[in-house]
């Protein structure tokens, strides 16, 4: 793609060289750590995480100059068939990965390797209009324009399998059978693999990941781990790291990871919850929760309440990213805790929106909105930016929220539902597409050629899973993201 006339690159002469001499420092470090090699990673439209690698030695070079890449991995499907769209397809084009060296960590869990997220650049030096990370930073500083900050993190949920079923290759491994039988939530489950859990504590430790809890989930060797809050950028990079040494510390123990959103077509799957809070920035008392202090809703200020309707009213077009995949539609179902309807409520475990006060004492920093029917197959930092983007709408239009949802909105009927502003989510990836397109807040958010992009790699997951039964479509996602 050609950079547009009126783009001013951003990497130039004096930035590549800081960021050179910067990464000369931290190779040094790294060499007598014992690394040899930096995977440099970056999230795809379908969620997958992608990397390149590059010796210890030639990072100075990749810091200032970048890795080559080819634009066509932006329309990769889950299945690594390639689909093209109006913006991004085809065998030509280059662009560059350049290392964040601020998230730059030796990886516990894979000794003698690091890890940096990479932003992609075009070769003139400028921000891929594709890229998810940048898009994610505009998100945030639109938001400080504002006047206003985000606190968030994702909840990290996974099914672990016995590795005996194909090991670490997905096209040998098929089944999945559960490598812990315990109780839904029970202890059990953490006496049978104390050690595989022990060792991934110590592995996040050791990286820097601050780890609030684990404990056991509801489906049969479902675990979920939730991690410190930070800001969004912070927080998605936070996310991939958390997953990919989950996959790594599982393969040393003989296991398998899966955190797609149907593990198996009969029982519950894994979300991708987001919880996040809007910061206000005050010049006298610095940063304050706009979820607690306020005379609204169970204590939210004007603006937190603008925002949480902000992100309720596009829940059918933030579906698009925050549950991407034709799998998310088989976990995005009632009575399940995933958030089915497009509703909020105090605590309410049913809604899309469940908001969350915490401990009486603790609520004007622990306030915050926990988005339910999001799911693991999101790339964490499209998913964000979509939120991020409602949210601002929604303070910026001075949004009034609707009234709360107290009720198991599945009880009710279509007349009351309607009655409590209660209304069904998208049921397919189709709808949420649908809905994605028609939403000028989320297209303006992302620029057409993302927009685009997003688009076009939906509908290749559609056709490609077109006829397709539940259990082939849980099978052929279970071991991708």
């Amino acid at each position: 793609m050609e950079t547009s006339p009126d783009v001013r690159p951003v990497l130039d002469a004096d930035e590549r060289a800081r960021r050179g001499a910067r990464a000369a420092e931290l190779a040094a470090d790294l060499e007598r750590a014992d690394v040899v090699a930096v995977a440099l990673t970056w999230v795809d439209v379908s969620g997958i995480t992608r990397t390149k690698t590059v010796p210890v030695a030639r990072l100075e070079h990749a810091a200032s100059w970048g890795v080559g890449m080819s634009p066509v991995f932006d329309v990769f499907l889950l299945d690594d068939s390639i689909v093209s769209g109006r913006y991004v397809g085809g065998p030509t084009g280059d662009l560059r990965l350049h290392p964040d060296l601020g998230r730059l960590v030796p990886l516990a869990a894979l000794p003698g390797w690091a890890w940096a997220p990479a932003d992609r650049f075009t070769q003139e030096g400028a921000e891929h209009p594709v890229d998810a990370r940048s898009v994610l930073r505009r998100e945030v500083a639109r938001l400080a324009d504002q006047g206003y900050s985000i606190r968030t993190a994702f909840e990290i949920e996974w099914a672990v399998s016995d590795g005996d079923d194909g090991g670490s290759d997905p096209d040998q491994r098929e089944d999945f059978t559960p490598a812990c039988n315990g109780p839904a939530y029970g202890m059990t489950r953490i006496s049978e693999l104390s050690g595989y859990l022990r060792d991934l504590l110590k592995a996040l430790a050791a990286t820097g990941v601050r780890v609030e809890q684990l404990h056991p989930e509801y489906a049969q060797g479902q675990l979920e781990i939730s991690v410190a809050a930070e800001d969004p950028v912070g927080a998605a990079d936070t996310a991939v790291l958390v997953r990919e040494t989950i996959r790594a510390v599982s393969f040393e123990h003989g296991l398998a990871a899966s955190f797609s959103p149907k593990v198996l077509a009969g029982s519950v799957g894994n979300g991708g919850h987001v919880h996040l809070s809007l910061w206000r920035d005050d010049p006298a008392e610095g940063p304050v929760n706009t979820m607690s202090g306020g005379d609204g809703w169970h204590g939210m200020s004007a603006a937190g309440e603008a925002f949480t309707e902000g992100v309720l009213s596009r829940l059918p077009a933030l579906l698009a990213v925050g549950a991407p995949s034709v799998a998310s539609y088989l976990r995005l179902v009632p009575s399940h805790w995933a958030g089915a309807f497009a509703c909020w409520g105090l605590e309410n475990r049913e809604a899309a929106l469940r908001f969350v006060t915490g401990a009486l004492g603790e609520r004007a920093y622990a306030a915050n909105l926990e988005v339910k029917c999001f799911d693991a197959s999101a790339n964490p930092y499209l998913a964000l930016a979509g939120l991020l983007a409602a949210g601002r709408a929604g303070v910026t239009g001075k949004a009034e929220l609707r009234a709360p949802t107290e009720l198991d909105p599945a009880t009710l009927n279509p007349r009351d539902r309607a009655n409590e502003c209660v209304s069904d989510l998208p049921s397919s990836l189709a709808e949420s597409v649908a809905a994605f397109e028609a939403d000028e807040v989320l297209q303006a958010a992302f620029g057409e050629a993302l927009s685009d992009t997003i688009a076009t790699v939906r509908r290749g997951e559609i056709a490609l899973f077109e006829n397709a039964s539940p259990e082939e479509i849980a099978a052929t996602t279970r071991w991708r993201h």
